[in-house]
């Protein structure tokens, strides 16, 4: 049986069997007779489907089915964007536009959702990033897209700002410093403040743009050596 074909086969049964993430996975014998693989196999499928975080193999307590995070894509993500960096960074550039176009989109969502605590929650982030507190950039983005209530699109912000901010010492100019950082998330606060979309999705716009002009810079260096 070839290997991802019984991968497919493990995730089917998870389905079919209605299992949430947590529960607990048929063992590797009753795998083995059910799909009438070897155990060799069946280990290697549960390895490869713990890699993807949709089955978790906990030692000594047995395996579970996992909540399959899109964050589980980010050693990928993080290879093809490092590799893009010695040649033409094209792949750096395409996640900074997905991201920006994706924000940009939730952001107008955001307004009509924003009451005066929520604002004061970023305005304290922003307080934050000012000081130099290192994850409060990345806390500022997840806690701004929560009234939302769209966790997928909060995964795929985390997995680009993961990868982004571990390849950012590479890029150059360097970055804004930290209190220029949280003035910025400022500025889409004060225009949340409007109660405008159209401003807020202006702001971010803006917030996005410091960033592409850098990897642009990249980019052109890059295409300079060839």
């Amino acid at each position: 049986m070839a290997r991802p074909q019984l991968q497919d086969r493990i995730v089917d049964l998870i389905l079919d069997r209605g299992l949430a993430p947590g529960e607990s996975m048929p063992t590797e014998p009753v795998l083995m007779d059910e799909l009438g693989a070897s155990r060799n196999s069946v280990r290697e499928a549960l390895r490869a489907l713990h890699t993807l975080g949709i089955v978790d193999i906990r030692h000594g307590y047995g395996t579970f089915v996992g909540a399959a995070p899109i964050t589980a894509f980010t050693p990928g993500l993080l290879f093809q964007a490092r590799q893009s960096l010695g040649k033409d960074a094209s792949v750096l550039a395409d996640l900074v536009e997905i991201r920006r176009i994706l924000e940009t989109d939730l952001i107008g969502k955001v307004v009509p959702l924003a009451d005066e605590d929520f604002l004061a929650e970023l305005d304290g982030l922003t307080a934050r990033m000012e000081s130099g507190e290192k994850d409060a950039d990345e806390r500022f983005h997840q806690t701004l897209y929560r009234p939302v209530g769209n966790d997928f699109a909060l995964q795929l912000i985390a997995l680009f700002w993961t990868v982004y901010h571990r390849l950012e010492a590479e890029i150059e100019p360097p970055g804004k410093a930290a209190e220029e950082i949280g003035h910025g998330h400022g500025e889409i606060v004060a225009a949340l403040r409007t109660g405008d979309p159209a401003a807020a999705r202006a702001a971010m716009t803006e917030h996005f743009a410091d960033i592409e002009t850098r990897v642009a810079t990249l980019m052109s260096r890059l295409a300079e050596k060839d």
